[in-house]
């Protein structure tokens, strides 16, 4: 072998262990990063108890300049982003009222159903105002506000194959989201109908529209604003289950953020300001159909 040969050799052999070195690093360092979350509606550790990161205090928030809320991206006219890609619905006329009575701009954070929990648990949002219903179990994980708003599940379905009784989907397939209060209800009170599940609302309501379902079923103020958008179904079944109420909801023990939304949803009921933002929001798509006073909770009270 020449010299020159040999010194190409080793230059050559060095290199090559340079870039094994560089790779090894490489995927050292990765390892420690940050780990994509699975959303749930529990965080847990591997022993089985919940873990929390800790709640940002008002003074935190304030000097932020930010209030971090999770809102819908899909589900207008609740939360959704608009033709300017800018969040707009009666959620998110709330939390730019919040924000703003704490001298701060909103910070939203776009949240799938199933993950309304996990961004409180591991301290992505300060507050979920994402159309969320208070139920017992979720009580157990969160702590709920005041309501600002009242609810029943409706199902919508094609016209000519129009769902107005229950019993009408034994044996078929119902469509609903992930983590929503109708997958529980008909998991618990109809277990011979099918349900296909979604993690997205804009999914469940194009599997509808492709007819890979029955029918689709959530909460009735939102099919009956599809419906209206939407030619060729029609929500047969207006009201179903208990009436149960819609609320602001902060992590699990946050008692400071938590008195200050009940006092700024007393204080905006003193202004009507609820009522303000379904005329705003939901009157141009619900129109004389549905009465405000259906759906609206001013100052916290359900009449």
């Amino acid at each position: 072998m020449s010299p020159t040969f040999a010194t190409r050799m080793r230059k050559a052999t060095r290199a090559v262990t340079a870039l094994a070195t560089a790779a090894i690093m490489a995927l050292g360092l990765a390892a420690c990063g940050p780990q994509a979350e699975v959303p749930s509606d529990s965080s847990s550790s591997a022993s089985g108890t919940t873990s929390n990161a800790q709640a940002r205090t008002l003074d935190e928030i304030k000097s932020s300049g930010v209030l971090k809320v999770a809102v819908f991206s899909d589900k207008a006219p609740f939360g959704y982003v608009d033709d300017q890609g800018n969040y707009a619905g009666y959620d998110v006329v709330f939390a730019e009222r919040l924000a703003k009575d704490l001298g701060v701009k909103p910070e939203y954070t776009s949240v799938d159903p199933a993950a309304r929990v996990d961004v409180l648990t591991s301290n992505k949002v300060d507050v979920v105002l994402a159309n969320f219903t208070v139920t017992d179990d979720r009580k157990e994980k969160v702590d709920f506000a005041d309501p600002y708003m009242k609810v029943s599940l409706g199902v919508v379905s094609p016209d000519g194959a129009e769902i107005t009784d229950v019993s009408q989907l034994d044996g078929k397939t119902l469509i609903v989201a992930k983590g929503t209060t109708a997958e529980t209800y008909f998991e618990k009170n109809y277990p011979n109908i099918t349900l296909q599940k979604y993690d997205q609302y804009a999914d469940a309501y194009n599997a509808l529209l492709d007819g890979r379902g029955d029918a689709f079923s959530t909460d009735n103020t939102e099919v009956l604003a599809w419906a209206k958008s939407n030619k060729g179904f029609t929500v047969g079944i207006t009201k179903l289950g208990d009436a149960q109420t819609i609320a602001p909801a902060v992590q699990k023990g946050n008692t400071e953020l938590l008195d200050f939304i009940n006092s700024e949803i007393k204080q905006l009921g003193t202004e009507n300001f609820f009522h303000d933002d379904y005329k705003q929001t939901l009157e141009p798509v619900y129109g004389d159909d549905v009465s405000p006073d259906d759906i609206v909770v001013e100052g916290g009270v359900v009449d």
